[in-house]
């Protein structure tokens, strides 16, 4: 006991000396860094023991090319964007990467992060010459489904969300809560189209036909994107009647072929390595920071569970009013 004792009172007098310096020198500088430093993807194996390796890569929440931080803004993390782009340059390197799975569990995102996204699984398709499968295992909608069509077969979960293929531009328009506030907005410009879309004032119709044509050519462009990998089982004009942004079950996916087929993740796997002829393989992820997935359904998600919240997330990051975004996005109220 006199041994525990004595250990406690010294741990006690090096604490109190340690606020002593803080509190009371003037010109000492203590550095205490809290904040986690980046480190580069590292490679996890999940399950299984083959030399052959198939990569997991995460589509979860918000699909955006802006980074994400904790609420002190003290812990910094890339973006999805530059999160799949390094996971592809990894897996581009690595030899043994016999195919890779797309989990997707997203309402989409803005316009220009689903775009790219796509754009980098389909570079990395060219150049690595290895299967890609998506798997929509809740929710596969919009930018997520935009993204998905960059693989060669896409499933479901028999109980996912899929669909949702258009686009939408969204503003508050506060003009009249500002006029019973007795607030007024003024703003100099140096063309009457320069406050377009602002949320301080009502569209005019000319301003409504140019935001429309705008939409109209976007949604012309996530049409193409998904004919293409679609085309051997519709019709462009089969495609553009269900395009119309409804959502489907999976099972009605199927039926109207959006879909190869429904089958849970394990079994995704399964159907891969029948594919790639191997008896077992290495279900692998990438992670950083110490992230660690125990199964193949472990991810870290950074969905959001209102449109208030996720709004932020296509701020300029730099201003605290919102921001504007062209979105490929369904039904935001609806994630938790």
């Amino acid at each position: 006991m006199n041994h525990e004792n004595t250990i406690k009172k010294s741990i006690v007098c090096k604490i109190f000396v340690l606020i002593s310096i803080l509190l009371f020198s003037g010109c000492a500088y203590v550095n205490i860094s809290v904040m986690q430093p980046l480190t580069p993807l590292k490679e996890q194996v999940i399950e299984g023991r083959g030399a052959a390796k198939i990569l997991l890569l995460n589509i979860s929440g918000f699909i955006s090319e802006k980074g994400k931080s904790d609420r002190l803004k003290l812990q910094h993390s890339p973006s999805m964007v530059s999160n799949v782009r390094e996971a592809l340059q990894k897996a581009s390197k690595d030899s043994s990467i016999a195919g890779v799975i797309i989990k997707i569990n997203s309402p989409g995102g803005t316009v220009t992060a689903s775009d790219v996204i796509y754009h980098e699984i389909m570079n990395f398709k060219k150049h690595s010459q290895v299967p890609v499968y998506a798997c929509i295992t809740s929710l596969g909608t919009s930018g997520a489904y935009y993204i998905a069509a960059a693989a060669d077969k896409v499933f479901a979960h028999p109980a996912a969300v899929t669909g949702s293929i258009g686009v939408i531009a969204l503003k508050f328009n506060v003009e009249g809560l500002m006029s019973k506030l007795g607030i007024e907005e003024e703003t100099i410009k140096s063309g009457d189209k320069k406050d377009l879309f602002s949320p301080f004032r009502e569209l005019t119709p000319e301003e409504r036909e140019i935001m429309q044509s705008i939409i109209d050519e976007l949604h012309g462009r996530f049409v193409d994107i998904v004919y293409e990998q679609r085309k051997g089982n519709l019709t462009r004009e089969e495609l553009e009647s269900l395009a119309d942004g409804r959502i489907y079950t999976a099972g009605s996916a199927l039926k109207l072929k959006l879909v190869d087929g429904i089958a849970y993740l394990d079994d995704v796997i399964a159907e891969m390595k029948t594919s790639l002829e191997v008896k077992d393989a290495s279900v692998i992820s990438y992670g950083r920071n110490g992230e660690y997935a125990g199964t193949i359904y472990s991810s870290a998600s950074t969905q959001r569970s209102s449109l208030v919240e996720m709004i932020g997330d296509y701020t300029d990051g730099y201003s605290s009013r919102p921001g504007f975004a062209f979105l490929y996005l369904w039904n935001t109220q609806s994630v938790k």
